[in-house]
């Protein structure tokens, strides 16, 4: 049964791709649709408000510069009112400030779309800070990403201009976050997630005890929140929470939610490459390896856990520790791939506690970074191992690569090389680094391999802009706020910038015409040579680190 329940999901992934791809090529293509009658007469009012008279595409500079003052300006905005939140209005359970530390690190999650939480949400913000900082960050943080990965499509189909980047951030709003957010939102809500500003409820236990539960404006949040591969919880619990995530079918809503938008992105990108079929390779590569390594967590929950099996315990059941008895094994794994795999960051059950080979799973899928991703992230980092597996394969053929129609040069392999490089190089080197450090080692709850898992796990999520917490850190402090703070900006902006330069040098170039030596990138041989990119260049890069972590672990325990 449950691996029905995975391919029923998964199925109906597959029908929304299509029509969902379309409404995103429509919506970015800037060409006239129907659309234009219902959000055109909106946008326009947002452009005269704004002082855009005149929107004219952007080269690749512009473009990014006018990305990243967005974003400084709304880092501003969030640090303020986290700073601040104690003297705001709607804050009915009298919230202080934050501190520096834990403000920098929060607000820098949410910018880059990470939504890492050293804090619980209950507890530590108000409702005002909730809405205005939190949910804000969530749309705005998608919609940056959206519109760079929109503007690398455009440059890599040799279209005309990148486009204009406030027009892309506008529209990502209007057509596509705020309206999917509503309708995702009302339906939670009438499954029985709360949306109310009543502070925390007091209520007497059957014990006679008092207890205090939280309540807010938690379906709004909810919805963004995976519509927008952002991940942070309303609760500390997150999406294992019944308020966040009461019953089977809103844990489906809530996969597919952080999972359509992700997946029918490469059939956009075929729309813009007039190739259809380029948009089901790269769709089928991320594909093929989300089911290998979903597979990987499902067999390893489902056996159970070696060491309780050895004791002469009856787990048929699986491991059900850190999961809820309401999702069971198959809805808990499914969610776990999907969530890293989107860099969403939500979780439902406790990444803790699946037993180590599982654990490599998530693990996998943020150190790759390219099997659906974020909003963007994943088809960027897609289509760079896709022009990496061009030039290989042209250095071995002794044949000038081309990828779409223009030749892939020294410039572009540089700044792929960066990217590629810097993903690495920024989990490895602060996971090193915080077991040489007393403020390091002494947030570590599990000494031995597991420790090393949490510690990898948590500059994996910072890296990848995913944001789950594998948990069993005391990472509330001065030294995972800032090293993971700048874990988030480093691993968000150097790969971003460096592949809209890629987008911008490809942009320029003459296009060369297709001969009988041109390598295609449109059927299942290059598919499998970009799969086969990926596990070597990607994967092989961590696997000493995975072995000396999970699998390590796994063999102890038998």
């Amino acid at each position: 049964m449950g691996i029905v329940q995975i391919i029923a999901v998964i199925a109906i992934l597959l029908l929304l791709v299509k029509p969902l791809g379309t409404y995103l090529y429509y919506t970015f293509s800037n060409e006239p649709n129907r659309s234009d009658r219902i959000f055109g007469g909106i946008e326009r009012g947002i452009y005269k408000l704004g002082g855009l008279k005149k929107l004219e595409g952007m080269s690749w500079k512009k473009y990014t510069i006018s990305f990243l003052s967005t974003n400084i300006v709304l880092v501003a905005f969030g640090y303020l009112i986290l700073r601040l939140q104690g003297g705001l209005p709607l804050n009915p359970n009298s919230m202080g400030g934050m501190d520096q530390s834990l403000s920098f690190n929060t607000v820098i999650s949410f910018i880059t779309n990470t939504n890492l939480q050293h804090y619980s949400g209950e507890t530590g913000l108000s409702y005002f800070s909730q809405m205005a900082v939190i949910t804000m960050l969530m749309f705005t943080s998608a919609a940056s990403g959206l519109s760079v990965a929109v503007a690398f499509v455009r440059g890599v189909t040799g279209k005309k201009t990148l486009g204009n980047f406030f027009q892309d951030f506008v529209k990502s709003h209007t057509r596509i976050f705020l309206p999917l957010a509503l309708l995702v939102a009302l339906t939670l809500v009438a499954l029985k997630v709360p949306q109310t500003l009543q502070p925390t409820l007091e209520v007497s236990t059957l014990e006679g005890q008092s207890q205090q539960i939280a309540v807010g404006p938690v379906a709004s949040l909810e919805s963004i929140k995976h519509l927008g591969t952002n991940g942070g919880g309303f609760t500390g619990a997150n999406s294992s929470h019944p308020f966040e995530n009461p019953s089977p079918l809103t844990n489906v809503i809530e996969i597919l939610s952080m999972w359509m938008l992700p997946a029918s992105l490469p059939y956009m990108y075929g729309l813009f490459a007039k190739n259809k079929r380029q948009g089901w390779g790269i769709f089928s590569a991320m594909m093929i390896l989300f089911v290998l390594l979903l597979s990987l967590n499902f067999y390893a929950e489902s056996k159970g856990n070696p060491a309780i099996h050895a004791m002469g315990i009856d787990a048929s059941q699986g491991s059900m520790e850190g999961k809820e008895v309401r999702f069971g094994i198959a809805q808990s794994s499914l969610f776990t791939a999907v969530t890293t795999a989107a860099t969403t960051g939500s979780v439902n059950n406790m990444h803790d506690t699946q037993t180590p080979l599982g654990q490599i799973t998530p693990l996998a899928l943020m150190m790759l970074n390219n099997v659906f991703g974020g909003k963007g992230v994943g088809l960027i980092n897609m289509l760079m191992y896709a022009i990496l597996a061009v030039f290989l394969c042209g250095l071995m053929v002794g044949r000038t690569p081309e990828f779409l129609g223009r030749k892939i040069e020294a410039r572009e392999m540089k700044l792929i090389a960066i990217a590629i490089l810097i993903h690495p190089l920024i989990i490895l080197a602060p996971t090193a680094a915080s077991f040489l450090t007393d403020l390091g080692q002494g947030s570590i709850s599990n000494p031995g391999y597991h420790g090393l898992t949490q510690v990898l796990y948590e500059y994996a999520s910072s890296a990848a802009n995913n944001g789950s917490g594998f948990e069993g850190l005391a990472d509330n402090n001065t030294f995972w706020n800032m090293t993971t703070g700048l874990v988030m900006l480093l691993g968000r902006y150097i790969s971003m910038i460096a592949m809209l330069a890629v987008a911008g040098s490809l942009l320029r170039k003459q296009p060369v015409p297709e001969t009988a030596g041109t390598f295609r990138t449109d059927n299942g041989l290059f598919t499998g040579i970009l799969i086969g990119t990926v596990l070597i260049i990607g994967a092989l890069t961590f696997l000493p680190v995975i072995v000396l972590g999970p699998i390590a672990e796994h063999l102890t325990l038998r």
